[in-house]
Protein backbone atom coordinates (compact mmCIF):
# COMPACT_ATOMS: atom_id res chain seq x y z
CA UNK A 1 0.00 0.00 0.00
CA UNK A 2 3.11 2.82 0.81
CA UNK A 3 4.16 1.88 -2.96
CA UNK A 4 0.58 2.60 -4.05
CA UNK A 5 0.30 5.99 -2.29
CA UNK A 6 3.70 7.07 -3.23
CA UNK A 7 3.00 6.43 -6.81
CA UNK A 8 0.09 8.19 -6.49
CA UNK A 9 1.50 11.09 -4.74
CA UNK A 10 4.65 11.11 -7.45
CA UNK A 11 1.75 11.09 -10.28
CA UNK A 12 -0.33 13.98 -8.79
CA UNK A 13 3.33 15.95 -8.53
CA UNK A 14 4.43 15.62 -11.78
CA UNK A 15 0.56 16.59 -13.37
CA UNK A 16 1.02 19.59 -11.70
CA UNK A 17 4.25 20.28 -13.39
CA UNK A 18 2.91 20.20 -16.71
CA UNK A 19 3.31 16.35 -18.07
CA UNK A 20 -0.24 15.28 -18.21
CA UNK A 21 -1.66 19.08 -19.90
CA UNK A 22 -4.05 18.81 -22.91
CA UNK A 23 -2.94 21.51 -25.93
CA UNK A 24 -5.10 24.06 -25.25
CA UNK A 25 -5.90 26.55 -27.86
CA UNK A 26 -3.96 30.02 -27.67
CA UNK A 27 -4.74 33.44 -27.71
CA UNK A 28 -5.89 35.01 -30.85
CA UNK A 29 -7.16 38.24 -32.34
CA UNK A 30 -9.34 37.76 -35.12
CA UNK A 31 -11.27 41.55 -34.81
CA UNK A 32 -11.09 42.94 -38.67
CA UNK A 33 -9.91 39.76 -40.25
CA UNK A 34 -11.69 40.60 -42.95
CA UNK A 35 -11.85 44.00 -44.89
CA UNK A 36 -15.13 45.55 -45.96
CA UNK A 37 -15.38 45.32 -50.21
CA UNK A 38 -16.72 48.81 -50.10
CA UNK A 39 -16.63 50.30 -47.02
CA UNK A 40 -13.55 53.21 -46.14
CA UNK A 41 -13.20 52.26 -42.82
CA UNK A 42 -11.81 48.80 -43.08
CA UNK A 43 -15.00 47.83 -40.55
CA UNK A 44 -16.44 44.38 -41.61
CA UNK A 45 -19.97 44.59 -40.16
CA UNK A 46 -21.31 41.18 -39.87
CA UNK A 47 -24.64 40.25 -39.29
CA UNK A 48 -25.24 36.55 -40.12
CA UNK A 49 -23.01 34.14 -38.85
CA UNK A 50 -24.20 32.02 -41.22
CA UNK A 51 -21.13 30.94 -43.65
CA UNK A 52 -21.49 30.69 -47.11
CA UNK A 53 -18.48 28.62 -46.65
CA UNK A 54 -20.84 26.21 -44.91
CA UNK A 55 -22.60 25.43 -48.22
CA UNK A 56 -22.12 21.70 -49.76
CA UNK A 57 -20.63 22.32 -53.15
CA UNK A 58 -23.43 20.99 -54.78
CA UNK A 59 -25.34 23.71 -53.24
CA UNK A 60 -23.26 26.41 -55.03
CA UNK A 61 -21.91 24.85 -58.14
CA UNK A 62 -25.74 23.24 -59.66
CA UNK A 63 -24.49 23.14 -63.61
CA UNK A 64 -25.24 19.35 -64.08
CA UNK A 65 -22.18 18.70 -66.28
CA UNK A 66 -20.14 20.94 -63.47
CA UNK A 67 -21.18 18.59 -60.65
CA UNK A 68 -19.96 15.67 -63.03
CA UNK A 69 -16.52 16.62 -63.61
CA UNK A 70 -16.68 17.56 -59.82
CA UNK A 71 -17.72 14.15 -58.92
CA UNK A 72 -14.95 12.50 -61.12
CA UNK A 73 -12.21 14.93 -60.07
CA UNK A 74 -12.90 13.58 -56.51
CA UNK A 75 -12.98 10.08 -57.83
CA UNK A 76 -9.56 9.90 -59.85
CA UNK A 77 -7.15 12.86 -59.10
CA UNK A 78 -4.09 11.38 -57.83
CA UNK A 79 -3.15 14.02 -55.06
CA UNK A 80 -6.69 13.72 -53.48
CA UNK A 81 -5.86 9.57 -53.84
CA UNK A 82 -2.15 10.02 -52.40
CA UNK A 83 -3.98 12.26 -49.69
CA UNK A 84 -6.31 9.81 -48.96
CA UNK A 85 -3.19 7.34 -47.95
CA UNK A 86 -1.17 9.92 -46.36
CA UNK A 87 -4.00 9.45 -43.57
CA UNK A 88 -3.99 5.62 -43.72
CA UNK A 89 -0.29 5.63 -43.05
CA UNK A 90 -0.36 8.23 -40.27
CA UNK A 91 -3.60 6.13 -38.96
CA UNK A 92 -1.04 3.00 -38.46
CA UNK A 93 1.65 5.58 -36.94
CA UNK A 94 -1.23 6.19 -34.06
CA UNK A 95 -1.81 2.44 -33.78
CA UNK A 96 1.87 1.88 -32.81
CA UNK A 97 1.76 4.40 -30.81
CA UNK A 98 -1.34 2.90 -28.75
CA UNK A 99 0.24 -0.40 -28.68
CA UNK A 100 3.03 1.16 -26.62
CA UNK A 101 0.68 1.17 -23.46
CA UNK A 102 0.58 -2.54 -23.83
CA UNK A 103 3.27 -5.06 -22.58
CA UNK A 104 5.54 -7.09 -25.49
CA UNK A 105 5.36 -10.80 -25.46
CA UNK A 106 8.65 -12.88 -26.94
CA UNK A 107 8.37 -16.78 -26.82
CA UNK A 108 11.66 -17.82 -27.39
CA UNK A 109 11.80 -21.68 -27.21
CA UNK A 110 15.81 -23.22 -27.04
CA UNK A 111 17.14 -26.10 -27.24
CA UNK A 112 20.66 -28.46 -27.07
CA UNK A 113 22.25 -31.66 -27.15
CA UNK A 114 25.62 -31.82 -25.51
CA UNK A 115 28.16 -34.54 -25.14
CA UNK A 116 31.71 -34.66 -23.61
CA UNK A 117 34.35 -37.49 -24.35
CA UNK A 118 31.87 -39.96 -25.86
CA UNK A 119 29.77 -39.63 -22.81
CA UNK A 120 26.27 -40.10 -23.19
CA UNK A 121 24.42 -36.85 -24.78
CA UNK A 122 22.80 -34.62 -22.34
CA UNK A 123 19.67 -32.85 -23.68
CA UNK A 124 18.37 -29.25 -22.60
CA UNK A 125 15.12 -27.08 -23.36
CA UNK A 126 13.44 -24.40 -22.05
CA UNK A 127 10.11 -23.23 -23.63
CA UNK A 128 10.55 -19.13 -21.69
CA UNK A 129 7.77 -16.55 -22.19
CA UNK A 130 8.82 -12.88 -21.73
CA UNK A 131 6.61 -10.18 -20.98
CA UNK A 132 7.88 -6.80 -20.92
CA UNK A 133 5.81 -3.38 -19.93
CA UNK A 134 7.19 0.08 -19.66
CA UNK A 135 5.22 1.88 -16.79
CA UNK A 136 4.27 5.62 -18.04
CA UNK A 137 4.53 7.15 -15.28
CA UNK A 138 5.85 10.10 -16.22
CA UNK A 139 4.37 10.55 -19.23
CA UNK A 140 6.59 9.98 -22.16
CA UNK A 141 4.23 7.40 -24.15
CA UNK A 142 0.89 9.38 -23.52
CA UNK A 143 2.50 12.57 -24.97
CA UNK A 144 4.01 10.52 -27.76
CA UNK A 145 0.39 9.01 -28.26
CA UNK A 146 -1.15 12.43 -28.21
CA UNK A 147 1.46 13.55 -30.65
CA UNK A 148 0.43 11.18 -33.47
CA UNK A 149 -3.18 11.89 -32.69
CA UNK A 150 -2.87 15.53 -33.59
CA UNK A 151 -0.60 14.13 -36.46
CA UNK A 152 -3.52 12.48 -37.84
CA UNK A 153 -6.35 15.27 -37.81
CA UNK A 154 -3.81 17.72 -39.24
CA UNK A 155 -3.18 15.04 -42.05
CA UNK A 156 -7.17 14.32 -42.69
CA UNK A 157 -7.07 18.31 -42.94
CA UNK A 158 -4.16 18.21 -45.47
CA UNK A 159 -6.80 15.47 -47.20
CA UNK A 160 -9.70 18.09 -47.09
CA UNK A 161 -7.75 20.73 -48.21
CA UNK A 162 -6.77 19.05 -51.42
CA UNK A 163 -10.59 18.23 -51.85
CA UNK A 164 -11.14 21.66 -51.83
CA UNK A 165 -8.25 22.96 -54.26
CA UNK A 166 -9.63 20.28 -56.40
CA UNK A 167 -13.65 21.48 -56.38
CA UNK A 168 -12.24 24.97 -56.67
CA UNK A 169 -9.82 24.24 -59.44
CA UNK A 170 -12.37 22.15 -61.69
CA UNK A 171 -15.01 24.53 -61.25
CA UNK A 172 -12.59 28.13 -61.93
CA UNK A 173 -11.37 26.00 -65.09
CA UNK A 174 -15.25 25.11 -66.12
CA UNK A 175 -16.13 28.61 -65.92
CA UNK A 176 -13.28 29.83 -67.87
CA UNK A 177 -13.81 27.73 -70.93
CA UNK A 178 -17.67 29.29 -70.67
CA UNK A 179 -15.88 32.89 -70.55
CA UNK A 180 -14.02 31.62 -73.77
CA UNK A 181 -16.69 30.04 -75.27
CA UNK A 182 -18.84 33.33 -74.85
CA UNK A 183 -15.76 35.75 -76.24
CA UNK A 184 -15.70 33.40 -79.10
CA UNK A 185 -19.69 33.86 -80.38
CA UNK A 186 -18.91 37.49 -79.99
CA UNK A 187 -15.90 36.95 -81.87
CA UNK A 188 -17.55 35.32 -84.52
CA UNK A 189 -20.46 37.88 -84.77
CA UNK A 190 -17.53 40.68 -85.04
CA UNK A 191 -16.11 38.82 -87.88
CA UNK A 192 -19.29 38.68 -90.05
CA UNK A 193 -20.02 42.80 -88.96
CA UNK A 194 -16.79 43.43 -90.24
CA UNK A 195 -16.91 41.27 -93.34
CA UNK A 196 -19.91 43.01 -93.98
CA UNK A 197 -18.36 46.76 -93.28
CA UNK A 198 -15.29 45.15 -95.86
CA UNK A 199 -17.86 44.78 -98.44
CA UNK A 200 -19.98 47.93 -97.95
CA UNK A 201 -16.61 50.05 -98.20
CA UNK A 202 -15.02 47.76 -101.59
CA UNK A 203 -18.71 48.68 -102.73
CA UNK A 204 -18.59 52.41 -101.96
CA UNK A 205 -15.28 52.67 -104.07
CA UNK A 206 -16.31 51.36 -106.97
CA UNK A 207 -18.91 53.50 -106.51
CA UNK A 208 -16.29 56.48 -106.48
CA UNK A 209 -16.98 57.28 -103.13
CA UNK A 210 -14.25 55.66 -101.21
CA UNK A 211 -10.55 55.32 -101.31
CA UNK A 212 -8.65 52.42 -101.73
CA UNK A 213 -7.10 53.05 -98.39
CA UNK A 214 -10.71 52.80 -96.53
CA UNK A 215 -11.34 49.35 -98.25
CA UNK A 216 -7.57 48.26 -96.59
CA UNK A 217 -8.43 49.49 -93.64
CA UNK A 218 -11.65 47.19 -93.27
CA UNK A 219 -9.72 44.61 -94.89
CA UNK A 220 -7.13 44.82 -91.87
CA UNK A 221 -9.85 45.23 -89.15
CA UNK A 222 -11.61 42.00 -90.63
CA UNK A 223 -8.21 40.20 -90.00
CA UNK A 224 -7.17 41.38 -86.63
CA UNK A 225 -10.98 40.07 -85.66
CA UNK A 226 -9.84 36.46 -87.16
CA UNK A 227 -6.65 36.23 -85.41
CA UNK A 228 -8.06 37.55 -81.83
CA UNK A 229 -10.52 34.18 -82.71
CA UNK A 230 -7.43 32.07 -83.46
CA UNK A 231 -6.40 33.00 -80.02
CA UNK A 232 -9.25 32.26 -78.23
CA UNK A 233 -9.87 28.63 -79.96
CA UNK A 234 -6.34 28.16 -78.19
CA UNK A 235 -6.88 29.28 -75.34
CA UNK A 236 -10.17 26.55 -75.43
CA UNK A 237 -7.99 23.67 -76.13
CA UNK A 238 -5.74 24.61 -73.51
CA UNK A 239 -8.06 25.21 -70.82
CA UNK A 240 -9.67 21.76 -71.66
CA UNK A 241 -6.21 20.20 -71.34
CA UNK A 242 -5.81 21.34 -67.80
CA UNK A 243 -9.20 20.44 -66.95
CA UNK A 244 -8.87 16.98 -68.42
CA UNK A 245 -5.36 16.59 -66.57
CA UNK A 246 -7.08 17.82 -62.99
CA UNK A 247 -10.24 15.23 -62.87
CA UNK A 248 -7.84 12.07 -63.99
CA UNK A 249 -8.31 11.81 -67.91
CA UNK A 250 -6.61 11.92 -71.25
CA UNK A 251 -6.80 15.04 -72.77
CA UNK A 252 -10.10 15.98 -74.69
CA UNK A 253 -13.34 17.71 -75.24
CA UNK A 254 -15.18 18.69 -72.05
CA UNK A 255 -19.17 19.06 -72.53
CA UNK A 256 -20.27 22.15 -71.19
CA UNK A 257 -23.12 24.59 -70.70
CA UNK A 258 -23.03 28.25 -71.41
CA UNK A 259 -21.95 31.19 -69.30
CA UNK A 260 -25.64 32.88 -69.23
CA UNK A 261 -27.51 29.88 -67.73
CA UNK A 262 -24.85 29.91 -64.76
CA UNK A 263 -26.80 30.37 -61.35
CA UNK A 264 -24.47 31.33 -57.96
CA UNK A 265 -25.22 32.71 -54.67
CA UNK A 266 -25.37 35.59 -54.98
CA UNK A 267 -25.33 36.48 -50.59
CA UNK A 268 -22.53 35.86 -49.87
CA UNK A 269 -21.86 36.03 -45.94
CA UNK A 270 -18.26 35.29 -44.77
CA UNK A 271 -19.86 34.14 -41.11
CA UNK A 272 -18.14 35.39 -37.63
CA UNK A 273 -14.05 35.81 -37.84
CA UNK A 274 -13.62 33.06 -35.39
CA UNK A 275 -15.32 30.39 -37.60
CA UNK A 276 -12.24 30.59 -40.25
CA UNK A 277 -10.71 28.67 -37.33
CA UNK A 278 -12.91 25.95 -37.49
CA UNK A 279 -13.86 26.03 -41.61
CA UNK A 280 -10.75 26.29 -43.32
CA UNK A 281 -8.88 23.00 -43.10
CA UNK A 282 -5.56 24.77 -43.64
CA UNK A 283 -5.64 26.85 -40.96
CA UNK A 284 -6.91 23.98 -38.29
CA UNK A 285 -4.32 21.91 -39.57
CA UNK A 286 -1.91 24.58 -38.96
CA UNK A 287 -3.13 24.66 -35.20
CA UNK A 288 -2.72 20.88 -34.89
CA UNK A 289 0.39 20.75 -35.76
CA UNK A 290 1.32 23.37 -33.19
CA UNK A 291 -0.98 21.18 -30.65
CA UNK A 292 1.91 17.91 -31.54
CA UNK A 293 4.45 20.71 -31.07
CA UNK A 294 3.09 21.10 -27.61
CA UNK A 295 2.98 17.40 -26.89
CA UNK A 296 6.47 16.92 -28.51
CA UNK A 297 7.56 19.62 -25.79
CA UNK A 298 5.75 17.18 -23.20
CA UNK A 299 7.97 14.03 -24.38
CA UNK A 300 11.26 16.05 -24.41
CA UNK A 301 10.48 17.17 -20.76
CA UNK A 302 9.55 13.60 -19.66
CA UNK A 303 12.81 12.42 -20.85
CA UNK A 304 14.40 14.16 -17.40
CA UNK A 305 12.66 11.58 -15.68
CA UNK A 306 13.41 7.63 -14.42
CA UNK A 307 12.20 4.92 -17.37
CA UNK A 308 11.00 2.56 -15.45
CA UNK A 309 10.36 -1.11 -16.99
CA UNK A 310 8.40 -4.26 -15.07
CA UNK A 311 9.75 -7.61 -16.91
CA UNK A 312 8.37 -11.29 -16.25
CA UNK A 313 9.56 -14.84 -17.60
CA UNK A 314 7.95 -17.98 -17.12
CA UNK A 315 10.11 -20.88 -18.65
CA UNK A 316 9.22 -24.51 -19.03
CA UNK A 317 12.55 -26.01 -18.84
CA UNK A 318 14.76 -29.21 -17.74
CA UNK A 319 17.38 -27.10 -16.09
CA UNK A 320 20.07 -27.76 -18.95
CA UNK A 321 19.54 -31.64 -18.45
CA UNK A 322 19.07 -31.54 -14.66
CA UNK A 323 15.45 -32.13 -14.13
CA UNK A 324 13.17 -34.66 -16.08
CA UNK A 325 10.72 -34.24 -16.96
CA UNK A 326 10.93 -29.95 -16.71
CA UNK A 327 9.32 -27.87 -14.32
CA UNK A 328 7.69 -23.76 -14.31
CA UNK A 329 10.23 -21.39 -13.54
CA UNK A 330 9.04 -18.04 -12.85
CA UNK A 331 11.01 -14.87 -12.40
CA UNK A 332 10.21 -11.28 -12.51
CA UNK A 333 12.52 -8.06 -12.73
CA UNK A 334 12.08 -4.24 -12.54
CA UNK A 335 14.43 -1.88 -13.37
CA UNK A 336 14.63 1.99 -13.32
CA UNK A 337 16.72 3.95 -15.76
CA UNK A 338 17.67 7.74 -14.32
CA UNK A 339 19.21 10.06 -17.43
CA UNK A 340 22.15 12.02 -15.28
CA UNK A 341 24.51 13.14 -18.10
CA UNK A 342 23.38 12.78 -21.89
CA UNK A 343 25.82 14.81 -23.10
CA UNK A 344 23.23 17.56 -23.36
CA UNK A 345 21.29 15.47 -25.32
CA UNK A 346 17.99 15.95 -23.51
CA UNK A 347 18.52 19.33 -22.56
CA UNK A 348 18.87 20.29 -26.35
CA UNK A 349 16.18 18.21 -27.33
CA UNK A 350 13.55 20.17 -25.19
CA UNK A 351 15.18 23.55 -26.35
CA UNK A 352 14.49 22.38 -29.78
CA UNK A 353 10.94 21.41 -29.19
CA UNK A 354 10.02 24.88 -27.74
CA UNK A 355 11.34 26.41 -30.68
CA UNK A 356 9.36 23.99 -32.82
CA UNK A 357 6.70 24.69 -31.05
CA UNK A 358 6.93 28.55 -31.54
CA UNK A 359 7.68 27.91 -35.24
CA UNK A 360 4.30 26.07 -35.36
CA UNK A 361 2.74 28.77 -33.59
CA UNK A 362 4.10 31.68 -35.65
CA UNK A 363 2.99 29.68 -39.05
CA UNK A 364 -0.41 29.11 -37.33
CA UNK A 365 -0.88 33.08 -36.66
CA UNK A 366 0.32 33.59 -40.45
CA UNK A 367 -2.26 31.08 -41.91
CA UNK A 368 -5.07 33.06 -40.30
CA UNK A 369 -3.85 36.63 -41.62
CA UNK A 370 -3.56 34.64 -45.10
CA UNK A 371 -6.94 33.09 -44.49
CA UNK A 372 -8.90 36.91 -43.88
CA UNK A 373 -6.80 37.82 -47.38
CA UNK A 374 -7.71 35.49 -49.21
CA UNK A 375 -11.65 36.39 -47.92
CA UNK A 376 -11.14 39.70 -48.02
CA UNK A 377 -9.66 39.72 -52.05
CA UNK A 378 -12.80 37.61 -52.87
CA UNK A 379 -15.05 39.85 -51.77
CA UNK A 380 -13.60 42.94 -53.68
CA UNK A 381 -13.30 41.14 -56.80
CA UNK A 382 -16.83 40.01 -56.58
CA UNK A 383 -17.89 43.67 -56.04
CA UNK A 384 -15.56 45.67 -58.80
CA UNK A 385 -16.72 42.85 -61.04
CA UNK A 386 -20.32 43.90 -60.49
CA UNK A 387 -19.74 46.88 -60.42
CA UNK A 388 -17.86 47.05 -63.52
CA UNK A 389 -20.07 44.74 -65.54
CA UNK A 390 -23.19 47.08 -64.48
CA UNK A 391 -20.97 50.23 -66.61
CA UNK A 392 -20.07 47.98 -69.19
CA UNK A 393 -23.55 47.34 -70.15
CA UNK A 394 -24.71 50.63 -70.17
CA UNK A 395 -21.18 51.39 -72.56
CA UNK A 396 -22.10 47.95 -74.73
CA UNK A 397 -25.69 49.80 -75.65
CA UNK A 398 -24.23 53.14 -76.63
CA UNK A 399 -21.63 51.76 -79.01
CA UNK A 400 -24.04 49.27 -80.60
CA UNK A 401 -25.81 52.41 -81.23
CA UNK A 402 -22.71 54.41 -82.45
CA UNK A 403 -21.71 51.32 -84.96
CA UNK A 404 -25.01 51.51 -86.73
CA UNK A 405 -24.91 55.55 -86.47
CA UNK A 406 -21.44 56.21 -87.96
CA UNK A 407 -22.22 53.35 -90.46
CA UNK A 408 -25.19 55.20 -92.22
CA UNK A 409 -23.12 58.67 -91.73
CA UNK A 410 -20.35 56.72 -93.74
CA UNK A 411 -22.54 55.42 -96.28
CA UNK A 412 -24.07 59.31 -97.02
CA UNK A 413 -20.20 60.21 -96.76
CA UNK A 414 -20.68 62.70 -93.61
CA UNK A 415 -18.10 60.81 -91.44
CA UNK A 416 -14.84 58.94 -92.78
CA UNK A 417 -14.01 55.24 -92.39
CA UNK A 418 -11.52 55.21 -89.66
CA UNK A 419 -15.12 56.47 -87.28
CA UNK A 420 -16.49 53.21 -88.47
CA UNK A 421 -14.05 50.98 -88.10
CA UNK A 422 -13.17 52.42 -84.78
CA UNK A 423 -16.41 52.07 -83.46
CA UNK A 424 -16.65 48.21 -83.89
CA UNK A 425 -13.17 47.91 -82.59
CA UNK A 426 -14.71 49.87 -79.45
CA UNK A 427 -17.89 47.79 -79.27
CA UNK A 428 -15.88 44.48 -79.78
CA UNK A 429 -13.27 45.64 -76.55
CA UNK A 430 -16.37 46.64 -74.55
CA UNK A 431 -17.82 43.59 -75.43
CA UNK A 432 -14.96 41.16 -74.58
CA UNK A 433 -14.94 43.30 -71.19
CA UNK A 434 -18.25 42.55 -70.05
CA UNK A 435 -17.99 38.81 -70.75
CA UNK A 436 -14.54 39.02 -68.77
CA UNK A 437 -15.92 41.07 -65.50
CA UNK A 438 -19.03 38.70 -65.40
CA UNK A 439 -16.26 35.52 -65.26
CA UNK A 440 -14.56 37.23 -62.70
CA UNK A 441 -17.82 37.41 -60.39
CA UNK A 442 -18.45 34.10 -60.84
CA UNK A 443 -14.59 33.46 -60.43
CA UNK A 444 -14.87 35.67 -57.11
CA UNK A 445 -17.71 33.54 -55.80
CA UNK A 446 -15.72 30.28 -56.59
CA UNK A 447 -12.59 31.70 -54.45
CA UNK A 448 -14.51 32.98 -51.66
CA UNK A 449 -16.44 29.55 -51.11
CA UNK A 450 -12.71 28.43 -51.10
CA UNK A 451 -11.37 31.01 -48.63
CA UNK A 452 -14.07 30.37 -46.17
CA UNK A 453 -13.33 26.34 -46.36
CA UNK A 454 -15.91 25.01 -48.68
CA UNK A 455 -15.46 21.76 -49.74
CA UNK A 456 -15.18 20.20 -46.29
CA UNK A 457 -18.78 19.17 -46.42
Amino acid sequence: MKKIVIMVLATALLSSCGLYNKYERPEVNTKGLVRDAVSLTDTLAVKDTTSFGNMPWRSVFTDPQLQSLIERGLANNPDLLNAALNVKMVNEALKVAKLAFIPSLSFTPQGTIASFDGAPATKSYSLPVTASWNVDLFGNLLNQKRSAQMQLLATQDYQTVVQTNIISGIANLYYTLLMLDRQMEIINGMTSLTKDTWDMMKLQMNLGRARSTSVQSAEAAYYSVQAQGADIRRQIREMENQLSLLIGQPAQAIARGKLENQSLPTKLSTGVGIQLLNNRADVHAAEMSLAQCFYDVQTARSRFYPNITISGTGAFTNQNGLVNPGKMLLSAVSSLVQPIFQHGQIVAGLKVAKLQYEQAYNTWQNTILKAGSEVSNALVLYNSSAEKGALEAKQIAVLEKNVEDTKQLYKSSTTSYLEVIQAQSSLLNAQLSKVADDFYKMQAVVNLYQALGGGAK
